[in-house]
């Protein structure tokens, strides 16, 4: 298990731990959480990158698809359930 504090440091991270799952915040210091998620899932047995914002899930349309996440949660409703949900496919 890891924390980073920035993007930059979240895919040198990834590389060194190899998660099987990867919580990545949309609002990242540095650079945005979709150019994190291609380098992270990037490589040969990549993590399942699921994507938290503290905005609604709606805000970010197709984008979150397009990059690669399984899908997104709204932080309020960030639970084990919600993240269950997403990681089968379903949804939050």
């Amino acid at each position: 298990m890891g924390e980073a504090a920035d993007g930059e440091y979240a895919v040198r991270l990834t590389g060194d731990l190899t998660p099987d799952v990867v919580l990545l915040d949309v609002q990242l210091p540095d650079i945005t959480s979709f150019e994190v998620v291609q380098p992270v899932g990037g490589g040969p047995h990549p993590p399942a990158i699921v994507l938290i914002s503290s905005g609604d899930a709606a805000d970010y349309g197709r984008r979150t698809g397009r990059s690669g996440a399984l899908g997104i949660i709204c932080k309020a409703e960030l639970s084990a359930r919600a993240l269950a949900a997403v990681l089968e496919g379903a949804g939050p």
